[in-house]
């Protein structure tokens, strides 16, 4: 893989993905445990040069932040089917911590690699998804990338919907 296989990214994109990597649980309902995962923060590359980075907490909130400093926020106050998607995905989280590494530092994926990153009271796991590489056996692996699947298309869903209502408002 070349050395220049990185994105570009700018200093708003980096604080962000920052400050979702290191939410405190403190916000959150409930009796969390050191393992219990309340939050995931997931980098997905895009074609072109656009990194991604889905941000999902247990109470349903779903973001994303684009490299290039744009972002898609708020839009789980609006959607209900987004709401439930983000929190299935963080609430089955927890069954990918024994394929994950504990880890310190929170590097960009370089190529296709997606990065997954799962905060628990007790730190904060990584664990590196190839798409359309997931081995059959790796049940987990495949359940959690299917649920973020369908997290990313709902907000793809919520973002047309709020591109079409900003059009129709326009128009009136």
């Amino acid at each position: 893989m070349p050395i220049n296989d990185r994105y570009p990214v700018t200093q708003k994109y980096l604080m962000t993905r920052g400050q979702a990597l290191n939410f405190p649980v403190k916000f959150f309902q409930g009796n969390f445990k050191k393992d219990d995962v309340y939050g995931m923060v997931i980098d997905i590359p895009m074609p072109s040069n656009i990194l991604t980075t889905m941000v999902c907490f247990i109470n349903g909130a779903a973001n994303l932040y684009f490299n290039n400093g744009g972002e898609y926020t708020g839009a789980s106050q609006k959607y209900r089917n987004l709401v439930q998607a983000a929190h299935n995905l963080v609430a089955n989280a927890g069954q990918l911590l024994p394929k994950c590494e504990k880890v310190k530092s929170y590097d960009l994926p370089r190529g296709r690699s997606h990065y997954v990153f799962l905060l628990t009271k007790g730190g904060i796991y990584k664990c590196v998804f190839n798409p359309g590489l997931i081995p059959e056996d790796e049940k987990e692996m495949r359940a959690i990338y299917v649920l973020y699947q369908r997290v990313l298309n709902e907000l793809r869903s919520c973002q047309l919907k709020d591109d079409a209502e900003r059009r129709k408002a326009n128009n009136h």
